[in-house]
């Protein structure tokens, strides 16, 4: 079987963070798995009911950004940050 290769331009970190995904008042713990500069991995226990756009809080890098879903799998969620 030939091994996968990621195609993205700007290989992704890995990370273990606490995340906080935030949308119209609701609040949902999430783990960030991997990140870069345009957007990340987030695995949650469900994603039912999180939006295709909500708010990323990072505590312990004091990072908070707009994010819109690109695709979804079980319990991971790969985000692209939008604006600035």
């Amino acid at each position: 079987m030939a091994a996968m290769v990621d195609k993205r331009s700007i290989p992704r970190k890995r990370v273990f963070k606490a995340g906080k995904i935030t949308f119209g008042g609701a609040v949902i713990d999430c783990t960030v798995r991997n990140q870069t500069v345009y957007g990340a991995l987030l695995e949650v226990e469900s994603p039912l009911g999180i939006p295709r756009h909500f708010v990323l809080d990072i505590a312990v890098d004091q990072f908070r950004r707009e994010c819109e879903i690109a695709w979804m799998k079980e319990k991971r969620l790969g985000v692209v940050f939008r604006g600035g």
